[in-house]
């Protein structure tokens, strides 16, 4: 909703330094609803890089690796070119539910984070809501964007497979990533937020995937589909050991802040180091699958880094690590199964 412009106030009428409070140099509130308190700098106006960096790219491989992983489970059922294992417009409309449904999630944390004040003192890039960058409002709407073109990603899906009962999938995907902190009782601040990436960035995701494409789910899919969701869920729980302190003073109780600072750090090198023990399972069917070991190069720094870690600096670049083992993981899988 637009404020009303704040009314021109006669130099001559400005009251001296002593004023009584409620002026504008007594130290008073704004008489503009919601305006800034006298003294605060105006908050620059959010950017396109702004609105990019809300889109938060840095998390897309938890949404790409999962369709990848699903498409080549698909992929090697026998097929022709638009047989039962492989339709491409299916696969890229799988690609599309779950890009969307990651930046909407994102944007949606923006806003319902940044409305709490969970955000308020929270270490790295600025957030667009909790800034000021951005009104509320807008970012509610880009989120709600975000969710409606998954659903309608989604609904065309369910159409070309005739499978209508995808639609309850779908639609408990959304309401699931809306309230992972949104909502009165989110549950992302009740410690379930591991959880709930296990089961739809990695479950659903992956196996939906395969299904999508063949109507069926094989051993490969729901394998691959628990080696991603480990490492989804690595990367959420290195994200939130950097916000500990934070978030226990926003009373927001995450697995993190529950289980401790120490505890999370070797949780967090269980779950990133665990789908490497799945990866033995494939080099069994599967010539190349070997070669994903070399994914190591860059899932042992990012378990030395956090474990080590002093400065949430370095957890930062932990977490940039583990998105990138999560991207190279569900490629370089994907691509070993389906050549």
């Amino acid at each position: 909703m637009a404020t009303p412009k704040q009314q021109r106030i006669d130099p001559k009428s400005v009251p001296a330094p002593s004023a009584k409070k409620g002026s504008a140099s007594g130290g008073g509130k704004s008489r503009r609803p919601g305006g800034r308190p006298p003294g605060v700098a105006k908050v620059k106006k959010a950017t396109a890089r702004d609105w990019i960096g809300g889109a938060r790219l840095q998390t897309l491989p938890l949404a790409l690796a999962p369709v990848a992983l699903g498409t080549a489970a698909a992929y090697v059922l026998p097929h022709e070119d638009a047989g039962p294992g492989w339709h491409w417009l299916r696969a890229i409309l799988c690609l599309v539910v779950a890009l969307s449904l990651q930046i909407g999630v994102n944007f949606a944390n923006d806003y319902s984070d940044g409305i709490r004040g969970t955000d308020k003192h929270r270490v790295g890039p600025r957030r667009l809501t909790a800034s000021g960058a951005a009104r509320p409002r807008t970012v509610l709407i880009v989120a709600l964007g975000f969710f409606g073109v998954a659903a309608i990603a989604g609904l065309v899906i369910v159409i070309r497979t005739g499978q209508w009962w995808l639609l309850g999938v779908g639609a408990v995907a959304i309401v699931a990533a809306y309230f992972y902190t949104g909502g009165k009782r989110p549950y992302g601040y009740y410690g379930l937020g591991e959880l709930f990436v296990f089961v739809f960035f990695g479950l659903v995701a992956t196996a939906g995937t395969t299904f999508a494409l063949a109507a069926t789910v094989t051993l490969e899919s729901w394998l691959a589909a628990v080696a991603i969701g480990l490492i989804a869920c690595a990367v959420l729980m290195v994200n939130n050991i950097r916000d500990i302190a934070l978030d226990k003073l926003a009373g927001k109780r995450t697995l993190a802040v529950l289980i401790g600072n120490r505890a999370s750090r070797i949780v967090f090198g269980v779950l990133l180091l665990a789908p490497f023990g799945i990866l033995s399972f494939f080099t069994l069917f599967y010539d190349n699958a070997y070669l994903v070991y070399f994914v190591l190069l860059a899932a042992i720094p990012a378990v030395g880094i956090t474990i080590s870690a002093k400065t949430p600096g370095e957890l930062i670049i932990s977490l940039r690590l583990s998105a990138l083992v999560a991207l190279a993981y569900g490629l370089g899988l994907g691509w070993a199964i389906a050549f």
